[in-house]
């Protein structure tokens, strides 16, 4: 089994020790690689629409954004992990999923996301952990998962793990710990359901790009779903 675990931050704090003891539960049982953000992350999109128009090898930050890409597409199991940042994830985790956009449904989803399973780990001083897990799950979603669970720790008092009370640490460990359980004990030898709204979008945008296709046969996104054999009877979710 195979673990690509994105860290949204370097810092080694809340969200760290939360993922830290998810994670606890694979530990000599699964491949894990992780990354953290920034350093490991490409820098800002520019906006240049390279990826879009002339294929992701052309993005400035293809060397770093493709050793992601490729690890994502092998591991069997996603974690993202990002604390709040003024209610949402942090601007390294933003720029990593901007250059990502090309692999939104209406361009070049992965075929491989659609069968997989992924979790976000996330957590706020009061209100805004839903709101930075929402900014993370739209994206993957859009990949092409529907399988996607959330752990979103608020917190009251104080945001240093040291320094939260013996009786937070314990909730906190306690609920981590289950959801870890519950995702330990799936087998990943059968792929993830796709839920019926991956497969409506994917209805939508297969119909744009049909259109795109006819009027463009050269166009970059149609081709692509045309050689995925998307734009007839093939889908991602059938094997």
């Amino acid at each position: 089994m195979k673990i690509t675990v994105i860290n949204g931050t370097e810092k080694r704090g809340v969200t760290y020790r939360l993922k830290e003891i998810f994670l606890a539960e694979f530990k000599g049982k699964a491949d894990i690689t992780e990354y953290y953000l920034p350093t490991d992350g490409p820098g800002f999109c520019t906006g240049c629409t390279n990826c879009f128009f002339n294929g992701e090898n052309t993005c400035k930050d293809a060397d770093k954004v493709s050793v992601i890409e490729k690890s994502l597409l092998e591991a069997d199991l996603i974690v993202m992990t990002s604390p709040a940042y003024v209610m949402h994830a942090t601007g390294a985790m933003k720029t990593l999923l901007d250059h990502f956009g090309y692999r939104w449904m209406p361009h070049r989803p992965a075929p491989e996301m659609f069968s997989k399973r992924a979790v976000i780990i996330t957590q706020c001083l009061g209100a805004g952990a839903k709101s930075t897990a929402k900014d993370i799950k739209h994206s993957l979603s859009w990949w092409g998962i529907s399988e996607i669970s959330v752990f979103a720790g608020s917190l009251m008092g104080d945001i240093v793990w040291d320094k939260l009370s013996e009786k937070k640490r314990d909730e906190l460990t306690r609920k981590v710990k289950k959801l870890s359980k519950n995702f330990a004990h799936i087998d990943y030898a059968r792929p993830a359901h796709t839920n019926l709204i991956t497969r409506i979008k994917f209805t939508f945008c297969r119909i744009m790009q049909k259109s795109l296709h006819k009027a463009n046969p050269e166009y970059t996104d149609g081709k692509y779903w045309a050689a995925q054999g998307w734009l007839n009877g093939s889908r991602p979710w059938r094997k």
